[in-house]
């Protein structure tokens, strides 16, 4: 029922589009675009979602100024565009996009019936090429995904064991509870290199639309 609701809002803020044509993917664009595919009903359907744009107000859809974040593709040509996150209606359902500070978190066809089915990335883009390492390096990339989520899990900890201490150190609090000290010191480098490998990591997960609300939001 939740989601149900929160579909029809998503869909309540789908513009028409500007019936312009759909840009060709750039190499530059790698960080800053994601672009995915459907064949569906005989039509091929493309999703553009431009993660630096800026969410526009019903007024600047309808006067079709910038660009939104995100944007349907029908053969080639907008036919709808919103902010994010989104449903895009469809023939038989509907196009979900959601995406959080490091990437998509949320790209598929969610059918009437409630199936689900991953859209296909641009073979150019980050999501194309890391899926591509993939199926070329399975192992490989197995042990990448392995790891990223391993360095994230190690900074939810560390962060948990921080919020736990400083909670204590409050004056009402430590009255009742008690003080708690984290057995876990680090230096200024590393806490540094953690939060740079927490970024990498997060955006490594990005990149195969693999989100958990506890953990991927951790370096946020």
């Amino acid at each position: 029922m939740v989601k149900n609701l929160a579909r029809r809002l998503r869909l309540g803020k789908v513009r028409a589009g500007d019936g312009s044509a759909l840009p060709g993917y750039r190499r530059w664009q790698l960080f800053s675009r994601s672009l995915f595919y459907l064949d569906l009903a005989d039509h091929v359907y493309a999703v553009d979602v431009r993660h630096l744009a800026e969410a526009k107000s019903r007024k600047q859809h309808e006067k079709a100024v910038g660009k939104s974040p995100a944007a349907l593709y029908r053969d080639g040509v907008q036919v709808h565009r919103s902010n994010l996150p989104a449903a895009f209606p469809v023939p038989g359902g509907v196009i979900e996009v959601a995406t959080s500070a490091f990437g998509l978190k949320r790209m598929r066809f969610v059918s009437d019936d409630g199936s689900e089915l991953a859209l296909r990335p641009d073979r150019r883009s980050q999501e194309g090429l890391r899926e591509r390492f993939g199926y070329r390096f399975p192992r490989t990339s197995a042990v990448v995904g392995f790891v990223s989520l391993v360095v994230l899990l190690t900074a939810l900890i560390v962060s948990l064991l921080h919020g736990i201490e400083a909670l204590t150190r409050i004056p009402v609090v430590a009255e009742h509870v008690g003080t708690f000290t984290s057995p876990v010191r680090l230096p200024t480098w590393a806490k540094i290199t953690m939060g740079v490998a927490g970024v990498l990591a997060a955006v490594e997960r990005a990149s195969r639309l693999r989100f958990n609300r506890l953990i991927d939001t951790i370096t946020s």
